[in-house]
């Protein structure tokens, strides 16, 4: 898919004050810088709270590990989107969760959000002008390098490259 220029959440500001927030909070309770490149995986209960304390928790991880402030806003865009499609369209894992998985290297987030499954396959909704909803896909395709959906026999993963171009590939 191809890369677009969206326009952050927050200005540069405002990211610069959250990055020394989260570095100081972490400081503060001896939590170990986390290495770029390594992995995250948190596992939450399938319920509308999920995207906020989602999108704060990977937020908090991202300025800690120093991801450009634009790379930081549409990752809190899409891991919002992708979260709120998982709890609106499909079914929690066997446990109750969904779960929601984070790398970063060189800058390049991939974010994938897994839950049980639904009973239709993702994919954007048609542009319409007044619909209350069906903009979460169209907008994860447009902030994101790349997106895709695997299938999988206890669920489904839908991911998304944000910042550069992911390793696997997408449809």
């Amino acid at each position: 898919m191809a890369s677009t220029q969206g326009s952050g959440s927050a200005s540069h500001t405002d990211v610069d004050a959250r990055r020394a927030n989260a570095i100081a909070r972490r400081s503060m309770t001896n939590v170990p810088a986390v290495p770029l490149g390594e992995k995250r995986t948190v596992r939450i209960q399938w319920a509308p709270s999920a995207a906020p304390r989602i999108r704060k928790e990977l937020v908090e991880d991202l300025l800690a590990r120093e991801v450009s402030p634009q790379v930081i806003d549409e990752a809190e865009i899409v891991v919002s989107e992708l979260v709120a499609n998982a709890i609106r369209h499909a079914k929690p894992l066997s446990d109750g969760a969904i779960r929601i998985h984070w790398k970063v290297k060189n800058n390049v987030v991939e974010v994938e959000v897994s839950d049980g499954g639904g009973p239709t396959a993702p994919r954007p909704a048609p542009p319409t002008m007044w619909a209350p909803g069906g903009r979460g896909l169209r907008i994860v395709r447009s902030l994101a390098h790349e997106w895709g959906v695997i299938e999988e026999s206890h669920g489904r993963t839908v991911w998304a490259s944000l910042g550069g171009p992911s390793r696997r590939r997408s449809h």
